[in-house]
């Protein structure tokens, strides 16, 4: 079985959804990583403030957290707001009896509105207890200057900022990027943005360079950051690889940040690296179906040749006509089949159409059945020319398959083996199809056979396998299938049409 890797966030709760825990959450969620949280406070806010924290006591906090590292684990931890000394040392001394590696530490001091979120005395055991338990450390400027004691407005230059990252990982933390959102510098007249890294064992610096984003739309960056550095962590990267990730992340996380949510400072948008599936909630084939004109699948599925032979008065001749060209209409089937078995990207696809083929096969053999019954020899059969409804059916779907791709060609195929699939199953168990002396009761009893069910399951599970690496992100290459599968719906219609007028 796979397995996901795992973070855990050690946060606040923000009531408006662009911060704290809800943040962590959607980041890595986006980045395909399995979040757990731990809520040390409750905040009520939105985008113009925090208007009350309520703090969740400490050995509540305790106990979600053994409960978490006990069971699930984690590959990385990401800490947020951690509101009094007691909260953090709670987190601390049970983070030291588990594995706690990959410790990234958000020094949450003051929100994005100005809000006060760190007591006075904590900043003290935040130094002594957390910091020199950390991987990497992710303040911005104002927060530097408070855990340095510097006085506001101190760092001004990059120089500063590289003595002050310096400082801190004296302090323990094995990095520090200080954040450089605070401290646009011009660079050849423009605005950039510089997050110093500082790596404390080798005295290293690493400088990540972006545009500076001038928006008020940036609630939420510093929780975004860290939870992107600590998902990255997760999934292998190393510290200076995970940094210039999540800073990547947090960039076009701002870029595409979501300024219509609220009056004050927007969230950014956690989604911006998602495309959503243009048929979400459903599979590929009941999309595929859903997504035809309103009635059009019904059309096909009870068609007047369909509800006569559910009743038995479907006219003979007619259902002869039909067979003979059915016949010939599955020869070109079969190869449509091998056609897509020789467009598959591998064995287990080839086979799956390869199976299909041979269901072609005794269908046909059925169909040769009938028709000896009725007098008609193969040789008839193959004498017959073909209908033009044949051959504009039969001639789509393998013009499909000889100028698309395989997603073209097994969806061209799909409304035959689909609707088939259907009819039988629908007939089968409809009380009112008529089974003592229905001269097409075998026929529908074929359909809804085990043999042909499983087909049509072989069937659906390669348009979903297709659809999963063809059009699960692209709504055009999703209408351009669902414009594929409507014309050959249409052309299985007109060839029910073409039987009942035996022409």
């Amino acid at each position: 079985m796979a397995t996901i890797p795992k973070v855990l966030t050690i946060a606040g709760s923000d009531s408006g959804g662009g911060a704290g825990v809800q943040a962590d959450i959607k980041t890595l969620t986006s980045l395909g990583v399995y979040g757990s949280s731990v809520l040390t406070s409750l905040t009520s806010q939105n985008t113009l403030g925090v208007n009350g924290i309520h703090d969740v006591p400490t050995d509540f906090v305790q106990k979600q957290l053994e409960s978490v590292l006990s069971d699930i684990g984690t590959d990385a931890i990401k800490t947020g707001m951690l509101s009094s000394s007691a909260i953090i040392h709670t987190v601390v001394e049970t983070l030291k009896k588990y594995n706690h590696a990959n410790l990234v530490v958000d020094p949450v001091m003051v929100s994005t509105s100005g809000s006060k979120l760190l007591e006075d005395g904590a900043v003290d055991s935040f130094i002594k207890e957390l910091l020199p338990i950390t991987t990497v450390l992710t303040p911005n400027v104002p927060e530097t200057e408070v855990l340095l004691g510097m006085d506001a407005g101190s760092i001004k230059t990059l120089e500063h900022v590289r003595e002050a990252a310096k400082k801190i990982g004296a302090l323990g933390p094995n990095f520090v990027l200080v954040k450089g959102g605070h401290l646009p510098l011009e660079i050849n007249g423009k605005k950039k943005v510089i997050d110093v890294l500082y790596e404390s064992s080798a005295g290293v610096y690493f400088e990540i360079v972006n545009e500076y984003l001038d928006t008020k739309d940036t609630h939420g960056t510093g929780c975004t950051l860290s939870a992107a550095i600590a998902g990255h962590l997760a999934k292998g990267q190393d510290v200076v690889g995970a940094v210039k990730s999540g800073t990547t992340y947090i960039q076009d996380a701002i870029q595409s940040s979501l300024g219509s949510l609220g009056q004050g400072a927007g969230p950014v948008n956690h989604f911006h690296n998602i495309h959503s599936r243009p048929y979400p909630g459903k599979s590929f084939v009941k999309a595929l179906k859903d997504n035809l004109p309103e009635g059009l699948w019904d059309e096909f599925i009870n068609h007047p040749f369909v509800r006569g032979i559910a009743d038995g008065t479907l006219p003979k001749e007619s259902f002869i006509f039909y067979l003979k060209q059915d016949y010939l209409y599955l020869q070109h089937y079969a190869r449509s089949a091998a056609l897509a078995a020789y467009k598959s990207p591998n064995i287990e696809m080839a086979a799956q159409n390869a199976r299909i083929i041979t269901h072609i096969q005794q269908e046909m053999q059925i169909h040769l059945k009938y028709c000896s019954e009725w007098g008609i020899s193969k040789e008839d059969i193959l004498a017959t020319k073909e209908s033009v409804y044949n051959v504009a059916y039969t001639r789509y779907v393998l013009d499909r398959g000889a100028t698309g791709d395989q997603l073209d060609l097994q969806v061209a195929m799909s409304p035959c083996l689909l609707g088939y699939g259907d009819i039988g199953v629908n007939l089968y168990n409809d009380p009112n199809t008529k089974r003592e002396g229905n001269p097409y009761w075998p026929w529908i009893e074929n359909y809804a056979e085990e043999g042909f069910q499983d087909a049509v399951k072989t069937g659906k599970d390669l348009l979903e396998e297709l659809a999963v690496h063809h059009v699960s992100t692209s709504p055009s290459r999703f209408k351009e299938v669902c414009e594929i599968f409507e014309q050959a719906t249409r052309l299985e219609i007109a060839f029910w049409q073409m039987g009942l007028d035996r022409k």
